[in-house]
């Protein structure tokens, strides 16, 4: 076994009621963050999306084996053939894969099969989860709670862009392997999200919803 190393942990505590002050302005900026379908094609700095996906880097994970890849699409002919390949599966689950109660439910949003902002946004992070790595051997190491690891990066993510000024949609087109081929990504690859990224169009408007309350939502014991 490798002998652990250890550093000092960096870690500021702040009293009591600046904790306070600062856990509520984290709360008052992320509930703004809405999921957003109409983009402005905009340009996006590359280093704003670089220092995101390396705070999403930061994400806890089973035994730091950081098992994710963020493939950043900004090409427009790679954009037009994800956006095609894409909505071929939506047409699928629009006109009869879904079951009713699914449509039903999605029918507030105004969602169809057509996914423009897969062109138009600027930036696609494509999020792949890796069920394992190859060592210099040729060996396979296996990857431990993938989804977790990686759900947890996604998260990360998403609130680094929010915080960065960005708005964000998260799609998953079903089936999404057709991303693999597309990006040329190994067969240890999942997608396991598209992250759409950008600026939201001028007079964007987004559904009116409702968060549950903190009653809802925990329980205390």
């Amino acid at each position: 076994m490798p002998e652990s190393k250890f550093v000092p942990l960096d870690f500021n505590e702040y009293p009591p009621a600046e904790m306070t002050e600062r856990a509520n302005a984290f709360y008052e900026q992320i509930k703004r963050r809405r999921s957003v379908r109409d983009f402005s094609d905009r340009d996006v700095p590359q280093e704003i999306i670089d220092a995101c996906l390396l705070a999403a880097g930061t994400a806890p994970n089973g035994a730091n084996l950081q098992p994710w890849h963020f493939a950043v699409v900004r090409s427009t002919e790679i954009k037009t053939k994800i956006r095609q390949a894409a909505e071929k599966g939506e047409q699928e689950f629009y006109n009869g894969k879904a079951p009713q109660a699914w449509l039903d439910a999605l029918q507030p949003f105004g969602t169809d099969a057509n996914k423009p902002f897969l062109e138009t946004a600027p930036c696609l992070i494509v999020i792949f989860s890796q069920s394992h790595q190859m060592k210099s051997d040729g060996q396979k190491a296996k990857n431990y709670y993938v989804s977790e690891s990686v759900g947890i990066a996604t998260g990360f993510l998403i609130s680094a862009l929010h915080h960065a000024g960005l708005a964000t949609l998260t799609h998953t087109p079903s089936p999404m392997k057709f991303l693999n081929t597309i990006l040329d990504r190994p067969g240890n690859e999942r997608p396991f999200l598209i992250l759409v990224t950008g600026y939201p169009a001028e007079d964007t408007h987004v559904p009116a919803i409702t968060k549950k309350t903190i009653e809802e939502i925990t329980s205390r014991h």
